[in-house]
């Protein structure tokens, strides 16, 4: 194997790890937050905690948002594309949900036991 491809993968393999370790001090250092807020058209619409799961639906019905073990994430959209179905579960500060076509957000905020209530 030549010298400079050698370098190349050298290089390659320590930006690897560079980026793993980097990855892993971020998600060491979030915190878990304490509610979903929930934003339609940038007007907080609900507030449910994080750790009293249930089944919600938001803006008129046209999303449903699960809360379970701790998590929220959106079961079911009306929207054509689905991607807030896909983003998956948040459960630490300033993760956040976006449905654009329906204008409704879903970010997670507050700490554990800083009293939200459940409001909408």
């Amino acid at each position: 194997m030549k010298k400079t491809a050698r370098n190349d993968l050298l290089l390659i393999g320590g930006l690897l790890l560079l980026a793993l370790a980097l990855y892993l001090v971020f998600q060491a250092g979030a915190s878990r937050g304490g509610q979903a807020v929930v934003r339609v058209e940038d007007r907080v619409v609900g507030r449910y905690p994080l750790d009293r799961d249930g089944v919600f639906p938001l803006n008129g019905g046209t999303n449903v948002l699960v809360i379970g073990g701790g998590k929220a994430w959106i079961e079911r959209a009306d929207c054509p594309d689905k991607i807030c179905v896909r983003q998956g579960r948040i459960f630490r500060n300033g993760q956040r949900i976006t449905c654009l076509p329906n204008r409704l957000t879903v970010t997670v905020e507050g700490g554990a036991g800083d009293g939200a209530d459940l409001v909408s």
